[in-house]
């Protein structure tokens, strides 16, 4: 244990392989070329928005273990979520695989939390292989927080657009021949609400969570900014991205020069109508799965803190006027 929240790992976990599938919107952005699959109808081949999110994640974990050269029966934990109700995408998504499952929520934040949990697992000893995967899509998350895409309704400025995609990583004890990066430290985030009730300002919600994780984490392992190539949090967009930057100045800290966030990143903010930038399970996870990671793979970075971030509403806690609050979840990640 390290400081408040945090772990320090005395051995490494291994990011051994990785698959990400987006949707249409996804491919045709700055980092389209990267994903290893982008659908042509974001249905996925499915009768509804919910079973393609399903089938968004069992080809993230299907592909996932195809590169590694594993099957289903070799891996001993999944660690999983995503936005709707009793995690309709997993359960279905993931049914088939038989492999068992530890089904998790904290919003846009899960991919940090999954990859926490996983790594705690394998680092514990209770699992040589485990695979993390998280996934959204923007269809059935409007249809679980805000409104049906029949209904037209007008978005604010301030939105983020949820993305539709999944990202799957295999994580293990020991590194193998294609082995991206490794996971050496964890930050485990609490709940923290200012009290914002906008649940079209995503990113003014979840900036709080980001910026008193960040600011742990610099405490609990007794650094600062420097000591990370890039510090990248998951969901803020760019509204989100100005509030951070403005409270961790207020703690002393400036993270500007090497801050990065996976929904500015995802899209581009002059072609693509996507208001503030993407959000979603799936955001940090793709980005992460194709791109991040793949700059650690050549050494472009060498250690980076990703923190993905999450509102923890929900259609009854909006309606009833409650506010909404924010987490983070960090994950120290070095290149080999």
């Amino acid at each position: 244990m390290q400081g408040k929240q945090s772990i320090s790992l005395k051995e490494p976990v291994y990011m051994n392989a990785t698959a990400s599938v987006v949707g249409k919107k996804e491919g045709e952005g700055p980092l389209g070329l990267l994903f290893d699959m982008v659908g042509e109808d974001d249905k996925f081949g499915a009768k509804t928005w919910e079973e393609a999110e399903s089938e968004l994640q069992k080809t993230a974990v299907y592909m996932t273990m195809q590169k590694a050269g594993i099957k289903a029966g070799d891996i001993r934990y999944l660690f999983a979520g995503d936005l709707l109700g009793q995690e309709m995408a997993t359960s279905f998504g993931l049914e088939s695989f038989e492999i068992p499952l530890f089904g998790l929520y904290g919003a846009c934040s899960t991919c940090g939390e999954s990859l926490s949990l996983g790594t705690m697992a394998v680092a514990g000893g209770f699992a040589d292989q485990v695979i993390c995967v998280t996934s959204s899509h923007f269809a059935s998350a409007e249809k679980e927080f805000r409104f049906p895409l029949a209904y037209g309704n007008q978005r604010p400025l301030s939105a983020c657009w949820t993305v539709t995609g999944s990202g799957a990583f295999l994580l293990g004890a020991v590194k193998c021949e294609n082995t991206l990066a490794k996971i050496t430290g964890i930050t485990t985030g609490k709940i923290v609400d200012f009290g914002l009730k906008d649940s079209l300002n995503m990113g003014a919600c979840m900036a709080p969570a980001a910026a008193d994780l960040i600011s742990t984490n610099f405490s609990d392992f007794g650094v600062g900014p420097e000591e990370y190539d890039k510090i990248i949090t998951g969901d803020l967009g760019t509204v989100g991205q100005k509030i951070l930057l403005d409270l961790l100045r207020d703690k002393g800290y400036d993270i500007s020069d090497r801050h990065m966030d996976c929904g500015i990143e995802i899209y581009d903010a002059q072609t693509q109508d996507t208001h503030a930038g993407g959000s979603g399970c799936g955001c940090s996870a793709v980005t992460l799965s194709a791109y991040i990671l793949k700059q650690l793979r050549d050494k472009n970075w060498k250690k980076i803190l990703f923190i993905p971030t999450g509102a923890l509403l929900s259609k009854v806690s909006f309606n009833e006027g409650n506010s909404v609050p924010g987490i983070a979840h960090g994950v120290v990640i070095e290149a080999l």
